[in-house]
C-alpha cells in the first residue's frame, strides 16, 4: 500500500515537472518568435529602397530621410519587445540608444541625453515621494482611514481608489499622483491578498489606477503638461486662446464619465475574486488607531509635499513661476527628505530603475520619430486618407492618430505633428478649430495600450500584478470604448455644453 502511494507521488511529481518544463519551453519559444520578429521589423525598413514623399493639403513635399525610415523600423522593433516583455522592459530602453548610436540614426550625445530628459528626472522625483509615503507610514494611514470609510465591498474599494486618484489629478500632476497613491493602493492590496500573486483585483486596481490617472489628468491644466503646451500652441496657430475653465468645462463630463466606464469596464473584465472582504472595515479602524499619532517625519513629508504640489499648481497663474521648470521644483523634495533624514542612502536602492529606463527610452524613441521627421511623415500619410471623409469622421481619425502616437511617443509632441496638418483639413472641410483641440486632448491623455505611453503606466507596472501583454490587450478594449465615448461627445454633448462642431473660420 505504502509503495503504492509512493509511486503514485512520484508519477504526479514527475508529471508536475514535464507540465513545468513544456511551458517553460512554449515560453522560451514564444519569446524567441518575438524578439525575432522585432529584428526582422527593423531589418525591413534597414534594408527597403526610400519611401515616397509624404505630400501635405498644401500640397508640398515631405521626405522621409534615411534616418527617419531607420526610426520607424526602430519605432516597431522597440514596440514589439515592449508589449511581449522578450527582455526586461529597462533593457529595451537601453537598446533604443544603442541602435540609435550604432547605425547613426542621431548624435550619440542626443541619444543618451534623452535618458536623463527633464520629464525623466520629474518621474524620478515623483517615485521619490511615492517612497517616502511608504517609508514614514503614511500610506497606510491613508489606506486604513479610506477603508474605514468604503467598507468591504471589493467594487466599492476599486471605485473609491478611482475617485480618489482621478480627484488628485485635478490638483497636481497626474505623474505625481500615481507615485503618490502607489504605495497606498499596496497597503490596501496587502490587506486583500496575503502573497504577491496576481489576482483579478489587483490587475484591476494598478491598471485602473494607471487608465483613471490619464482621465482625470485632461480635466484641468493641472493634471499635466500637454494641456498648457497645446493651448499656447493653438493660440499661436489659430490666434484664440482657450482659458483655464474653458478647458475644464468641457473635459470634466469626459473625465469623469471615462472614469466610472473604467470602473464598470473592470468589474465586467476583471471582476474581484472576492465580492466582500469580510472584518476588513473593522480590521482597518483597529489598525489605524494602532499608528497613534503622526510622526515628525510624516508631518515634515506632508509639509514638503504639498508646497511642492502647491507651487507646481500656481505656476498655471502666477507667470512669474512658469519660469521655473516643474522639475527642479519636485526635486527639491528629494534634497528635502535627505537633508532631514526622512530618506538614508540605503533607500536609493530601492528605486525601481526598470521603471526610470523605461521612461527614458520613451523619451528617446519620441525625440528620435520627432527630430528625424519621421513622425511627421506619418502623421501627413495618416491624415491625407481622411482629406474627402465626412468631417465627423475626420475628427475622429484625428483622435484616433494621437491616441495611438502617444502610446510610443511624448503625447505633446503628438498633437504638435498632428495639428498643423489637421488644422489646414479642418478648413477645407469646414470642421471648427476647438473641436480638434479637445479631440486630441482627451486621447493624448489617455494612453492605454503600452507601458511608455504615460509615467504612470510605468508605476502601476511596478506592482507586478500585471504583464505588459495584458495591459496592451485590455488597453485595446479600453481605448475603443473611449472612442466611443468622445465619438458621442463630438455628436451630441459638447455641441449641447455650447462648442462649435462645424463651420466656417
Amino acid at each position: 500500500m505504502t509503495k503504492q502511494i509512493d509511486g503514485k507521488a512520484k508519477e504526479a511529481k514527475l508529471s508536475k515537472k514535464k507540465a513545468v518544463s513544456a511551458a517553460e519551453k512554449k515560453a522560451a519559444m514564444s519569446r524567441t518568435f518575438f524578439l525575432v520578429l522585432g529584428l526582422l521589423f527593423f531589418a525591413l525598413f534597414y534594408f527597403i529602397p526610400g519611401l515616397p514623399d509624404a505630400i501635405d493639403p498644401n500640397s508640398k513635399h515631405v521626405p522621409l530621410s534615411r534616418e527617419g525610415q531607420l526610426a520607424i523600423g526602430l519605432f516597431l522593433l522597440a514596440g514589439t519587445w515592449w508589449v511581449f516583455e522578450v527582455v526586461p522592459l529597462g533593457i529595451t530602453s537601453i537598446m533604443i540608444g544603442v541602435m540609435q548610436a550604432l547605425f547613426l540614426i542621431r548624435k550619440p550625445d542626443l541619444v543618451f541625453r534623452d535618458f536623463m530628459d527633464a520629464s525623466v528626472w520629474f518621474i524620478f522625483g515623483s517615485v521619490v515621494i511615492g517612497m517616502v509615503f511608504t517609508k514614514t507610514g503614511l500610506t497606510k494611514r491613508m489606506a486604513y482611514k479610506m477603508l474605514s470609510v468604503v467598507g468591504e465591498n471589493s467594487g466599492m474599494i476599486l471605485l473609491g481608489c478611482f475617485i480618489m486618484t482621478v480627484s488628485l489629478t485635478l490638483i497636481m500632476a497626474h505623474t505625481a499622483v500615481a507615485a503618490t497613491v502607489f504605495p497606498l493602493f499596496m497597503a490596501i492590496y496587502s490587506m486583500y491578498s496575503e502573497d504577491d500573486k496576481p489576482t483579478k483585483f489587483g490587475k484591476a486596481l494598478f491598471m485602473g489606477m494607471a487608465y483613471v490617472a490619464g482621465a482625470g489628468s485632461i480635466i484641468t491644466l493641472l493634471g499635466a503638461a500637454r494641456g498648457a503646451v497645446a493651448i499656447g500652441f493653438y493660440k499661436d496657430m489659430v490666434g484664440t486662446e482657450i482659458s483655464f475653465f474653458g478647458l475644464s468645462k468641457f473635459m470634466f463630463p469626459l473625465g469623469f464619465l471615462m472614469t466610472f466606464l473604467l470602473w464598470g469596464f473592470f468589474m465586467v473584465f476583471l471582476k474581484p475574486e472576492k465580492k466582500t472582504i469580510p472584518g476588513l472595515r473593522d480590521r482597518a479602524i483597529e489598525l489605524s488607531k494602532q499608528l497613534g499619532s503622526m510622526t515628525v517625519k510624516e508631518i515634515s513629508t506632508l509639509i514638503i509635499v504639498f508646497a511642492c504640489v502647491s507651487f507646481l499648481g500656481a505656476r498655471s497663474f502666477v507667470p512669474a513661476f512658469k519660469t521655473v521648470d516643474k522639475s527642479a521644483v519636485i526635486l527639491v523634495s528629494t534634497l528635502l527628505f535627505f537633508i532631514l533624514n526622512i530618506l538614508t542612502i540605503d533607500d536609493l536602492e530601492d528605486i525601481p530603475w526598470n521603471i526610470i529606463l523605461l521612461f527614458g527610452g520613451a523619451m528617446c524613441i519620441g525625440f528620435c520619430l520627432w527630430q528625424t521627421g519621421a513622425a511627421e511623415w506619418i502623421a501627413i500619410n495618416w491624415l491625407r486618407m481622411f482629406l474627402n471623409a465626412h468631417p465627423f469622421i475626420f475628427i475622429l481619425s484625428i483622435a484616433f492618430f494621437v491616441l495611438i502616437m502617444t502610446n510610443f511617443i511624448m503625447n505633446v509632441a503628438a498633437i504638435a505633428i498632428s495639428m498643423p496638418v489637421a488644422l489646414v483639413v479642418a478648413k477645407y472641410l469646414g470642421v471648427m478649430p476647438d473641436v480638434i483641440l479637445f479631440a486630441s486632448l482627451a486621447t493624448a491623455g489617455m494612453p492605454f495600450i503600452l507601458l511608455v505611453g504615460a509615467a504612470p503606466n510605468a508605476i502601476a507596472y511596478g506592482s507586478k500584478q500585471f504583464t505588459s501583454g495584458e495591459f496592451a490587450k485590455y488597453g485595446v478594449i479600453a481605448s475603443l470604448m473611449l472612442m466611443a465615448v468622445l465619438a458621442l461627445f463630438i455628436a451630441v454633448i459638447w455641441p449641447l455644453m455650447g462648442m462649435p462642431i462645424y463651420g466656417k473660420w
